[in-house]
């Protein structure tokens, strides 16, 4: 016999799992907002792997959204590069996109494999040690400043993704 959850039980389900997640290793800023119809958006876990190629460059972080309101990740810039594009993976298959969705109470990861920033015509290429500033435009909040710390071209980071 199959026992159903009823709501109770399901939002605390919830609340363990996103409580789970999170994990902040790199420098955290916050958005505008509060919990009642605004997102509330902090970002953590931000690094870029150290380049390989002269031309490119990828970037990683976790933004978390405590507010009522959903919101989007529209563009990116950085000094370091002539372009910052935004891109999703599905079913294994990279594409750019115009924007990645942050979702009331909820987490928005980009993380090697899968939605990620593309780094494109590098001004110069980043080692490991140094640190890349990005600044992140959303549709409805302020945009954050996030300094993401280059790590080496291997790294996988132990938790935050």
């Amino acid at each position: 016999m199959r026992r159903r959850l009823g709501p109770a039980a399901l939002v605390l389900a919830g609340a363990l799992a996103l409580a789970g997640c999170g994990g902040s290793d790199s420098g955290s800023d916050s958005g505008s907002g509060s919990a009642d119809g605004k997102a509330e958006l902090s970002v953590g876990s931000a690094y870029m792997p150290q380049p390989v190629s002269d031309e490119m460059a990828a970037g990683f972080f976790t933004v978390t959204n405590k507010g009522g309101a959903a919101d989007e990740l529209t563009s990116v810039t950085s000094d370091v590069a002539g372009q910052v594009t935004v891109h999703e993976t599905v079913g294994g298959a990279m594409r750019e996109v115009k924007d990645l969705k942050v979702p009331a109470h909820g987490e928005l990861v980009l993380k090697s494999g899968g939605d990620h920033l593309m780094f494109e015509q590098l001004k110069r290429k980043p080692k490991e040690g140094q640190t890349v500033t990005v600044e992140l435009r959303f549709a409805r909040s302020g945009p954050v400043k996030v300094e993401m710390p280059v790590k080496s071209a291997t790294y996988h980071p132990k938790t935050g993704h």
